[in-house]
C-alpha cells in the first residue's frame, strides 16, 4: 500500500495495523535525523521519536498530501526537538571530549559514530541544515521549507559548517 492509502486508511477507519506499518517504513530515518540533531545521543533522539510518532498520529487528519509524508513526519520531529531545546533540557552545543580517530573507517557503523561524534562540533542550526542536506539529501529550498529558516540563513549555516568542518579536519591531520 502506499503512503497515502495507509493515511486514508488510519484517518477514516482508525486502523492501528496502518499507522504500524507508517512507523516501520519511517522510524529509522526519523531516529537517524534526530540522532544527528541531538549529536548522538540515542536516548534523547528515541524520546523525541516516539513523541514525534505520538504527534504524528494525533495530527495525521490534518496531513494534506502536498509533500512527502516523510517530510511532514521531520518537520514534526523537527519542531518536537526545538521544544527540548527551549525547555532547557538540552543545551545548545554539546560539550563532549572527543579523539576523532583518523584511520580509515571500515564499516558503516564506525562511519555513524564518527559523524555523530563530528556533528557535535556544531551548534544546533548548523547540525540541523547539514544533516538534512548530505544525509536526507534535501535542497537548500526544501531545507528552507522544513525549518522555516530564509533561503540565505540555510545557505550560510551550511557554509559555515563546511568551514568549521575543514578546520577540524586540518586541525586533527596536524596532530596525527
Amino acid at each position: 500500500m502506499t503512503d497515502n492509502e495507509l493515511i486514508a486508511q488510519v484517518t477514516t477507519q482508525n486502523d492501528h495495523q496502518a499507522f504500524a506499518e507508517l512507523v516501520r517504513r519511517y522510524q529509522t530515518g526519523i531516529r537517524l535525523f534526530l540522532r544527528r540533531l541531538t549529536a548522538g545521543d540515542y536516548h534523547l533522539a528515541d524520546d523525541i521519536a516516539q513523541e514525534t510518532f505520538i504527534q504524528v498520529f494525533q495530527k495525521l487528519h490534518t496531513f494534506q498530501g502536498k509533500g512527502s509524508f516523510r517530510a511532514w513526519a521531520q518537520k514534526i520531529a523537527y519542531h518536537r526537538f526545538l521544544r527540548y531545546l527551549e525547555s532547557g533540557a538540552v543545551k545548545n552545543e554539546v560539550q563532549q571530549e572527543l579523539a576523532i580517530d583518523m584511520v580509515e573507517i571500515k564499516d558503516n557503523v564506525e562511519a555513524d559514530i564518527m559523524a555523530e561524534k563530528v556533528m557535535s562540533h556544531l551548534d544546533v542550526k548548523e547540525r540541523l541544515v547539514v544533516t538534512l542536506n548530505y544525509s536526507e539529501g534535501l535542497s537548500h529550498s526544501e531545507i528552507a521549507e522544513l525549518t522555516e529558516l530564509p533561503l540565505g540563513s540555510v545557505k550560510s549555516l551550511i557554509q559555515r559548517a563546511r568551514v568549521k568542518l575543514q578546520k577540524l579536519f586540518v586541525a586533527q591531520e596536524h596532530v596525527a
